[in-house]
Protein backbone atom coordinates (compact mmCIF):
# COMPACT_ATOMS: atom_id res chain seq x y z
CA UNK A 1 0.00 0.00 0.00
CA UNK A 2 2.83 2.34 0.85
CA UNK A 3 4.42 1.60 -2.53
CA UNK A 4 1.19 2.48 -4.33
CA UNK A 5 0.90 5.76 -2.43
CA UNK A 6 4.49 6.64 -3.27
CA UNK A 7 3.83 5.85 -6.95
CA UNK A 8 0.78 8.11 -6.98
CA UNK A 9 2.78 10.93 -5.44
CA UNK A 10 5.54 10.52 -8.05
CA UNK A 11 3.06 10.55 -10.92
CA UNK A 12 1.42 13.67 -9.51
CA UNK A 13 4.76 15.42 -9.24
CA UNK A 14 5.66 14.46 -12.80
CA UNK A 15 2.35 15.75 -14.14
CA UNK A 16 2.70 18.97 -12.18
CA UNK A 17 6.22 19.44 -13.43
CA UNK A 18 5.14 18.69 -16.98
CA UNK A 19 2.28 21.17 -16.82
CA UNK A 20 4.66 23.79 -15.50
CA UNK A 21 6.98 23.24 -18.43
CA UNK A 22 4.06 23.43 -20.89
CA UNK A 23 2.93 26.66 -19.26
CA UNK A 24 6.38 28.16 -19.59
CA UNK A 25 6.48 27.17 -23.27
CA UNK A 26 3.51 29.44 -24.07
CA UNK A 27 5.16 32.42 -25.76
CA UNK A 28 4.25 36.02 -26.41
CA UNK A 29 4.04 37.23 -30.01
CA UNK A 30 4.61 40.70 -31.43
CA UNK A 31 4.62 42.10 -34.97
CA UNK A 32 7.02 44.58 -36.56
CA UNK A 33 5.34 47.93 -37.21
CA UNK A 34 8.48 49.77 -38.35
CA UNK A 35 9.53 49.79 -41.98
CA UNK A 36 12.58 47.72 -41.11
CA UNK A 37 14.76 47.22 -38.05
CA UNK A 38 17.98 45.43 -37.11
CA UNK A 39 18.13 43.03 -34.19
CA UNK A 40 21.07 43.76 -31.88
CA UNK A 41 23.03 41.27 -29.78
CA UNK A 42 22.88 43.55 -26.74
CA UNK A 43 21.21 46.74 -25.46
CA UNK A 44 24.22 49.02 -25.45
CA UNK A 45 25.71 51.97 -27.28
CA UNK A 46 27.99 49.55 -29.10
CA UNK A 47 26.32 46.39 -30.40
CA UNK A 48 26.33 44.00 -33.33
CA UNK A 49 23.56 43.29 -35.80
CA UNK A 50 22.27 39.74 -35.64
CA UNK A 51 19.33 39.96 -38.02
CA UNK A 52 16.95 42.20 -39.96
CA UNK A 53 13.15 42.33 -39.66
CA UNK A 54 10.57 44.15 -41.78
CA UNK A 55 7.05 45.55 -41.47
CA UNK A 56 4.44 42.93 -40.61
CA UNK A 57 6.92 40.22 -39.56
CA UNK A 58 5.98 38.02 -36.61
CA UNK A 59 8.41 37.68 -33.69
CA UNK A 60 8.48 35.57 -30.54
CA UNK A 61 9.24 37.46 -27.33
CA UNK A 62 11.88 35.82 -25.14
CA UNK A 63 12.56 38.56 -22.60
CA UNK A 64 11.37 42.02 -21.61
CA UNK A 65 13.82 44.81 -20.94
CA UNK A 66 13.50 48.52 -20.40
CA UNK A 67 12.07 49.84 -23.70
CA UNK A 68 13.52 46.79 -25.50
CA UNK A 69 12.41 43.23 -26.20
CA UNK A 70 14.55 40.19 -26.78
CA UNK A 71 12.92 38.34 -29.67
CA UNK A 72 13.38 35.39 -32.00
CA UNK A 73 12.50 35.27 -35.69
CA UNK A 74 11.19 32.31 -37.68
CA UNK A 75 14.81 31.83 -38.83
CA UNK A 76 15.89 31.42 -35.18
CA UNK A 77 17.68 34.78 -35.20
CA UNK A 78 17.72 36.12 -31.64
CA UNK A 79 18.32 39.72 -30.70
CA UNK A 80 16.98 42.90 -29.10
CA UNK A 81 14.51 45.32 -30.71
CA UNK A 82 12.96 48.57 -29.53
CA UNK A 83 9.51 48.08 -28.06
CA UNK A 84 8.11 51.04 -30.00
CA UNK A 85 8.94 49.27 -33.28
CA UNK A 86 6.38 46.49 -32.71
CA UNK A 87 2.71 46.03 -31.86
CA UNK A 88 1.32 43.33 -29.59
CA UNK A 89 -1.12 40.56 -30.47
CA UNK A 90 -4.09 42.59 -29.25
CA UNK A 91 -3.36 45.43 -31.69
CA UNK A 92 -2.63 42.95 -34.47
CA UNK A 93 -5.97 41.22 -33.88
CA UNK A 94 -7.71 44.60 -33.97
CA UNK A 95 -6.30 45.30 -37.45
CA UNK A 96 -7.24 41.79 -38.60
CA UNK A 97 -10.77 42.27 -37.27
CA UNK A 98 -11.06 45.60 -39.06
CA UNK A 99 -10.16 43.92 -42.36
CA UNK A 100 -12.82 41.26 -41.82
CA UNK A 101 -15.44 43.75 -40.65
CA UNK A 102 -15.06 45.98 -43.72
CA UNK A 103 -14.33 43.26 -46.28
CA UNK A 104 -17.67 43.76 -48.06
CA UNK A 105 -18.00 47.54 -47.61
CA UNK A 106 -18.92 49.38 -50.82
CA UNK A 107 -16.17 51.41 -52.48
CA UNK A 108 -17.05 55.12 -52.72
CA UNK A 109 -13.95 56.06 -54.74
CA UNK A 110 -10.47 54.85 -55.62
CA UNK A 111 -7.18 56.62 -55.21
CA UNK A 112 -3.39 56.45 -55.27
CA UNK A 113 -1.00 57.05 -52.37
CA UNK A 114 1.30 60.04 -52.66
CA UNK A 115 4.09 58.36 -50.67
CA UNK A 116 4.75 55.52 -48.25
CA UNK A 117 2.20 55.70 -45.46
CA UNK A 118 1.06 53.73 -42.41
CA UNK A 119 -2.50 52.59 -41.80
CA UNK A 120 -3.92 53.53 -38.40
CA UNK A 121 -6.42 51.57 -36.31
CA UNK A 122 -8.61 54.69 -35.99
CA UNK A 123 -8.47 58.30 -37.26
CA UNK A 124 -5.73 60.30 -35.55
CA UNK A 125 -1.99 60.78 -35.93
CA UNK A 126 -1.22 59.26 -32.53
CA UNK A 127 -3.34 56.12 -32.78
CA UNK A 128 -1.83 52.65 -33.24
CA UNK A 129 -0.40 52.04 -36.71
CA UNK A 130 0.79 48.88 -38.38
CA UNK A 131 0.62 48.22 -42.12
CA UNK A 132 3.02 50.28 -44.22
CA UNK A 133 1.70 50.82 -47.74
CA UNK A 134 4.07 51.81 -50.57
CA UNK A 135 4.00 54.96 -52.65
CA UNK A 136 1.68 54.86 -55.71
CA UNK A 137 -0.26 51.94 -54.25
CA UNK A 138 -3.87 51.83 -55.48
CA UNK A 139 -6.42 51.83 -52.66
CA UNK A 140 -10.19 51.75 -52.27
CA UNK A 141 -11.81 54.53 -50.23
CA UNK A 142 -14.62 53.34 -47.97
CA UNK A 143 -15.69 56.15 -45.62
CA UNK A 144 -14.54 59.64 -44.56
CA UNK A 145 -14.13 60.89 -41.00
CA UNK A 146 -13.01 64.16 -39.38
CA UNK A 147 -11.15 64.48 -36.08
CA UNK A 148 -9.35 67.29 -34.25
CA UNK A 149 -5.80 67.78 -35.41
CA UNK A 150 -3.44 66.86 -32.59
CA UNK A 151 0.14 67.90 -32.09
CA UNK A 152 2.74 65.10 -32.01
CA UNK A 153 2.41 63.18 -28.75
CA UNK A 154 -0.94 64.74 -27.90
CA UNK A 155 -3.77 62.20 -27.44
CA UNK A 156 -6.79 62.39 -29.73
CA UNK A 157 -10.05 62.94 -27.86
CA UNK A 158 -12.82 63.36 -30.45
CA UNK A 159 -15.53 63.18 -27.77
CA UNK A 160 -14.45 66.59 -26.50
CA UNK A 161 -14.39 68.22 -29.94
CA UNK A 162 -17.39 67.06 -32.02
CA UNK A 163 -18.03 68.57 -35.43
CA UNK A 164 -20.61 71.29 -35.07
CA UNK A 165 -23.78 71.09 -37.20
CA UNK A 166 -23.95 73.31 -40.30
CA UNK A 167 -24.96 76.91 -39.73
CA UNK A 168 -23.60 79.38 -42.32
CA UNK A 169 -23.65 79.03 -46.09
CA UNK A 170 -20.37 77.97 -47.65
CA UNK A 171 -18.48 80.36 -49.83
CA UNK A 172 -17.50 79.20 -53.29
CA UNK A 173 -13.86 78.42 -53.94
CA UNK A 174 -11.77 80.51 -56.29
CA UNK A 175 -12.11 79.70 -59.98
CA UNK A 176 -9.04 78.10 -61.49
CA UNK A 177 -10.54 77.31 -64.91
CA UNK A 178 -14.05 77.63 -66.27
CA UNK A 179 -15.58 74.62 -68.00
CA UNK A 180 -16.18 75.30 -71.72
CA UNK A 181 -19.87 74.54 -71.51
CA UNK A 182 -20.60 76.53 -68.37
CA UNK A 183 -20.07 80.08 -69.62
CA UNK A 184 -23.30 81.34 -68.11
CA UNK A 185 -22.58 79.73 -64.74
CA UNK A 186 -24.38 76.98 -62.89
CA UNK A 187 -27.94 77.05 -61.68
CA UNK A 188 -29.26 76.56 -58.18
CA UNK A 189 -32.88 75.41 -57.75
CA UNK A 190 -35.14 78.09 -56.30
CA UNK A 191 -36.31 75.53 -53.76
CA UNK A 192 -32.84 74.17 -53.08
CA UNK A 193 -33.86 73.28 -49.54
CA UNK A 194 -36.03 70.50 -50.99
CA UNK A 195 -32.75 68.86 -52.00
CA UNK A 196 -31.76 68.84 -48.39
CA UNK A 197 -30.87 72.03 -46.59
CA UNK A 198 -28.34 74.07 -48.50
CA UNK A 199 -24.83 72.89 -47.66
CA UNK A 200 -23.60 74.99 -44.77
CA UNK A 201 -20.79 74.88 -42.26
CA UNK A 202 -19.04 77.00 -39.69
CA UNK A 203 -15.35 76.99 -39.12
CA UNK A 204 -14.70 74.21 -36.56
CA UNK A 205 -13.98 75.21 -32.98
CA UNK A 206 -10.62 73.44 -33.23
CA UNK A 207 -8.46 72.66 -36.28
CA UNK A 208 -9.76 69.52 -37.97
CA UNK A 209 -8.34 67.01 -40.43
CA UNK A 210 -10.01 64.45 -42.67
CA UNK A 211 -9.19 60.75 -42.73
CA UNK A 212 -10.21 57.93 -45.07
CA UNK A 213 -10.90 54.34 -44.15
CA UNK A 214 -9.23 52.45 -47.00
CA UNK A 215 -8.68 48.92 -48.24
CA UNK A 216 -5.73 47.88 -50.40
CA UNK A 217 -5.37 45.09 -52.96
CA UNK A 218 -4.38 42.61 -50.25
CA UNK A 219 -7.43 43.37 -48.15
CA UNK A 220 -5.44 45.31 -45.54
CA UNK A 221 -7.72 47.91 -43.99
CA UNK A 222 -7.06 51.01 -41.92
CA UNK A 223 -7.24 54.79 -41.70
CA UNK A 224 -4.97 57.30 -43.40
CA UNK A 225 -4.87 61.07 -43.80
CA UNK A 226 -6.95 62.25 -46.76
CA UNK A 227 -4.13 64.59 -47.78
CA UNK A 228 -1.89 61.58 -48.43
CA UNK A 229 -4.08 60.03 -51.13
CA UNK A 230 -5.18 61.40 -54.51
CA UNK A 231 -8.67 60.44 -55.61
CA UNK A 232 -8.71 58.97 -59.12
CA UNK A 233 -10.01 61.74 -61.39
CA UNK A 234 -9.37 61.89 -65.16
CA UNK A 235 -7.21 64.89 -66.05
CA UNK A 236 -9.69 65.85 -68.76
CA UNK A 237 -12.33 66.76 -66.17
CA UNK A 238 -10.06 67.40 -63.19
CA UNK A 239 -8.91 70.64 -64.82
CA UNK A 240 -12.43 72.01 -64.45
CA UNK A 241 -12.68 71.59 -60.67
CA UNK A 242 -12.84 75.40 -60.30
CA UNK A 243 -11.01 75.44 -56.99
CA UNK A 244 -13.17 72.67 -55.54
CA UNK A 245 -12.09 69.18 -54.52
CA UNK A 246 -13.41 66.28 -56.59
CA UNK A 247 -14.15 63.50 -54.10
CA UNK A 248 -15.47 61.03 -56.65
CA UNK A 249 -15.72 60.60 -60.44
CA UNK A 250 -17.90 57.83 -61.87
CA UNK A 251 -18.43 56.69 -65.45
CA UNK A 252 -22.07 57.08 -66.49
CA UNK A 253 -21.86 55.90 -70.09
CA UNK A 254 -19.72 56.12 -73.24
CA UNK A 255 -20.18 58.04 -76.48
CA UNK A 256 -18.60 57.21 -79.83
CA UNK A 257 -16.31 59.84 -81.33
CA UNK A 258 -14.34 58.65 -84.35
CA UNK A 259 -11.79 61.43 -83.83
CA UNK A 260 -11.23 60.82 -80.14
CA UNK A 261 -7.88 59.29 -79.19
CA UNK A 262 -9.29 56.71 -76.75
CA UNK A 263 -9.69 52.92 -76.96
CA UNK A 264 -12.29 52.00 -79.61
CA UNK A 265 -13.15 55.71 -79.81
CA UNK A 266 -15.50 55.25 -76.84
CA UNK A 267 -15.27 58.38 -74.70
CA UNK A 268 -16.50 58.05 -71.08
CA UNK A 269 -18.97 60.54 -69.62
CA UNK A 270 -18.89 61.23 -65.89
CA UNK A 271 -20.91 62.22 -62.87
CA UNK A 272 -18.71 63.87 -60.24
CA UNK A 273 -19.09 64.86 -56.58
CA UNK A 274 -17.24 67.97 -55.39
CA UNK A 275 -16.65 69.66 -52.05
CA UNK A 276 -14.87 72.80 -50.82
CA UNK A 277 -11.15 72.27 -50.07
CA UNK A 278 -11.72 72.25 -46.31
CA UNK A 279 -11.49 69.66 -43.56
CA UNK A 280 -14.09 68.90 -40.93
CA UNK A 281 -17.15 69.62 -43.07
CA UNK A 282 -20.38 67.92 -41.90
CA UNK A 283 -20.99 66.40 -45.36
CA UNK A 284 -18.99 64.60 -48.05
CA UNK A 285 -19.83 66.91 -50.97
CA UNK A 286 -21.94 69.98 -51.74
CA UNK A 287 -22.13 69.73 -55.52
CA UNK A 288 -22.98 67.16 -58.21
CA UNK A 289 -21.79 67.83 -61.74
CA UNK A 290 -22.23 65.78 -64.93
CA UNK A 291 -19.69 66.03 -67.75
CA UNK A 292 -20.79 64.92 -71.23
CA UNK A 293 -18.70 64.73 -74.38
CA UNK A 294 -19.34 67.05 -77.33
CA UNK A 295 -18.77 65.13 -80.56
CA UNK A 296 -18.86 68.43 -82.46
CA UNK A 297 -16.21 70.20 -80.36
CA UNK A 298 -14.37 67.07 -79.11
CA UNK A 299 -14.35 68.23 -75.52
CA UNK A 300 -16.12 67.79 -72.22
CA UNK A 301 -19.04 70.04 -71.37
CA UNK A 302 -21.10 70.52 -68.24
CA UNK A 303 -24.54 69.09 -68.94
CA UNK A 304 -25.89 69.27 -65.39
CA UNK A 305 -24.97 70.72 -62.03
CA UNK A 306 -26.81 71.04 -58.75
CA UNK A 307 -25.52 72.96 -55.72
CA UNK A 308 -25.37 73.65 -52.86
CA UNK A 309 -26.48 70.45 -51.17
CA UNK A 310 -25.49 68.35 -48.18
CA UNK A 311 -24.46 65.17 -49.98
CA UNK A 312 -23.10 61.91 -48.60
CA UNK A 313 -21.15 59.15 -50.34
CA UNK A 314 -21.49 56.78 -52.07
CA UNK A 315 -22.73 57.97 -55.45
CA UNK A 316 -24.29 54.93 -57.07
CA UNK A 317 -24.39 54.39 -60.85
CA UNK A 318 -26.56 51.83 -62.59
CA UNK A 319 -28.70 51.43 -65.71
CA UNK A 320 -32.39 51.01 -66.43
CA UNK A 321 -34.41 50.15 -69.55
CA UNK A 322 -35.13 53.14 -71.79
CA UNK A 323 -36.87 53.90 -75.07
CA UNK A 324 -33.71 53.25 -77.09
CA UNK A 325 -32.09 50.57 -74.95
CA UNK A 326 -30.57 51.14 -71.53
CA UNK A 327 -30.01 54.54 -69.96
CA UNK A 328 -27.62 55.50 -67.14
CA UNK A 329 -28.99 56.35 -63.71
CA UNK A 330 -27.18 57.76 -60.68
CA UNK A 331 -28.28 58.36 -57.10
CA UNK A 332 -26.86 59.73 -53.86
CA UNK A 333 -27.94 60.54 -50.33
CA UNK A 334 -28.67 64.00 -49.02
CA UNK A 335 -29.53 65.30 -45.60
CA UNK A 336 -33.21 66.13 -45.20
CA UNK A 337 -32.36 68.52 -42.34
CA UNK A 338 -29.35 70.49 -41.08
CA UNK A 339 -28.78 67.93 -38.33
CA UNK A 340 -26.00 65.39 -38.64
CA UNK A 341 -24.79 62.59 -36.38
CA UNK A 342 -21.09 62.41 -35.50
CA UNK A 343 -19.63 59.18 -34.14
CA UNK A 344 -17.64 60.29 -31.05
CA UNK A 345 -15.08 57.51 -31.47
CA UNK A 346 -14.32 57.71 -35.20
CA UNK A 347 -15.54 61.16 -36.29
CA UNK A 348 -17.70 59.65 -39.07
CA UNK A 349 -20.54 62.03 -40.00
CA UNK A 350 -23.93 60.72 -41.08
CA UNK A 351 -27.20 62.49 -41.91
CA UNK A 352 -29.88 62.21 -39.24
CA UNK A 353 -32.71 62.29 -41.78
CA UNK A 354 -31.20 60.91 -45.03
CA UNK A 355 -32.97 60.89 -48.38
CA UNK A 356 -31.90 59.27 -51.62
CA UNK A 357 -32.46 61.18 -54.85
CA UNK A 358 -32.07 59.71 -58.32
CA UNK A 359 -31.38 61.15 -61.77
CA UNK A 360 -31.44 59.62 -65.25
CA UNK A 361 -29.42 60.81 -68.26
CA UNK A 362 -31.12 60.59 -71.65
CA UNK A 363 -28.71 61.58 -74.42
CA UNK A 364 -27.02 64.32 -72.40
CA UNK A 365 -30.11 65.66 -70.65
CA UNK A 366 -30.24 64.87 -66.93
CA UNK A 367 -33.64 64.60 -65.29
CA UNK A 368 -34.85 63.89 -61.78
CA UNK A 369 -36.81 60.65 -61.36
CA UNK A 370 -38.48 58.96 -58.44
CA UNK A 371 -41.72 59.12 -56.49
CA UNK A 372 -41.14 62.70 -55.30
CA UNK A 373 -39.58 64.08 -58.48
CA UNK A 374 -42.27 66.74 -58.82
CA UNK A 375 -41.03 68.43 -55.64
CA UNK A 376 -37.63 69.22 -57.15
CA UNK A 377 -37.10 70.74 -60.61
CA UNK A 378 -34.28 69.47 -62.80
CA UNK A 379 -31.25 71.72 -62.53
CA UNK A 380 -29.40 72.26 -65.80
CA UNK A 381 -26.72 74.71 -66.75
CA UNK A 382 -28.53 77.72 -68.28
CA UNK A 383 -28.12 77.96 -72.04
CA UNK A 384 -27.00 74.34 -72.40
CA UNK A 385 -30.35 72.65 -72.95
CA UNK A 386 -30.83 73.41 -76.63
CA UNK A 387 -27.13 73.14 -77.38
CA UNK A 388 -26.83 69.81 -75.61
CA UNK A 389 -30.01 68.52 -77.19
CA UNK A 390 -28.73 69.29 -80.68
CA UNK A 391 -25.43 67.61 -79.93
CA UNK A 392 -27.17 64.58 -78.50
CA UNK A 393 -29.02 63.90 -81.74
CA UNK A 394 -25.73 63.66 -83.63
CA UNK A 395 -24.16 61.19 -81.22
CA UNK A 396 -23.95 57.49 -81.76
CA UNK A 397 -23.92 55.35 -78.66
Amino acid sequence: MARISALVVCVSLLLTSGCGRLHRQAHETVYVSARQMYLKDRVAAVSNRVGEVVNGQQLEVLEHGRRFLRVKTDKNEIGWIEERAVIDSKAYDAFAHMGTEHKQDPVVATGMLRDDIYLHISPGRNTDRFYLLPENDKVQLLVRASVPKAAPGEPIEPKKHPVRPPANALKSGSTSKQAPAAKSGSSTPANARDLGDVAKAEEPEVPMEDWWLIRDGQGRTGWLLSSRVDVDVPDEIGQYAEGQRIVGAYVLTHVNDAEADVPNHQVPEYVTALSPPKSGLPFDFDQIRVFTWSVKHHRYETAFRVRPIQGFLPVKVLTQPGQSGTEPVFSFRISGSPNVSVDPDTGITKPVNPRTITYVMRDNLVRRIGPDMAAIPTSHVPGEKSKSGAAGKKRRR
